[in-house]
């Protein structure tokens, strides 16, 4: 089976996923989509996305959407390394660690989302302070979570779709000037993803499409 990743180099979603497919170590392809020239409203990338968003997953039946339910089909298909723990109570703890990111944070400060509150002429130190306001909100919520569960990773000792969640959103925050001080367990997280290969390969400045800012 030959996969391919619609992908953006800064954006958290394929992050997330590009994280969990290296984990799992299954050889996919690339392919760049340019979210700031608006490439997924053309008309090529809509027949794959008809939510215009990314990620998509092609090569498993008809076209995988949303970062969330593919984690969940490449650990149902891809079952080792797992990213899940084995008890059901703790499963439940990883996929409430992964929503916060998920649906919580990143869908407030998204660039559609930052783009509509431009478009509304809403001034650059608003945005900003919009973005970070709910980047604090879920990190709060998620630093003792980590602080209780994690042994190394944000919950065990081994990643989860926690941390597939979790190290995308912390590398976007410095994009906000978001402080990480206050947040201790999760910087030790991110510190520790660093020396990971398949943090590192899925990094931001691996990409194909990478550019500075």
């Amino acid at each position: 089976m030959s996969l391919t990743l619609y992908t953006s180099a800064r954006a958290a979603a394929p992050y997330r996923v590009r994280i969990a497919l290296n984990l799992k170590g299954i050889e996919y392809m690339p392919v760049p989509v340019d979210l700031a020239g608006s490439e997924q409203h053309k008309a090529p990338y809509r027949a794959l996305n008809a939510q215009k968003l990314i990620p998509t997953l092609e090569g498993a039946g008809d076209p995988l959407t949303q970062s969330l339910a593919i984690l969940e089909w490449l650990e149902e298909t891809h079952p080792q390394p797992s990213l899940l723990p084995t008890d059901p109570r703790d499963r439940a703890t990883v996929r409430s660690m992964a929503g916060i990111v998920a649906c919580d944070i990143h869908p407030l400060n998204n660039l559609r989302v930052i783009r509509a509150l431009e478009a509304m002429n809403v001034s650059p130190d608003a945005r900003l302070t919009w973005a970070k306001r709910w980047i604090n909100d879920g990190f709060t919520a998620l630093e003792p979570m980590v602080a209780k569960h994690g042994r190394g990773w944000a919950f065990g000792d081994q990643p989860t779709f926690a941390d597939c969640c979790l190290i995308p959103q912390v590398a976007n925050s410095a994009r906000f000037q978001v402080d990480l001080a206050p947040y201790p367990a999760i910087t030790a997280v991110w510190e520790a993803s660093k020396a990971h290969p398949a943090f590192h390969a899925a990094a931001y400045e691996q990409q194909p499409d990478f550019k500075p800012a």
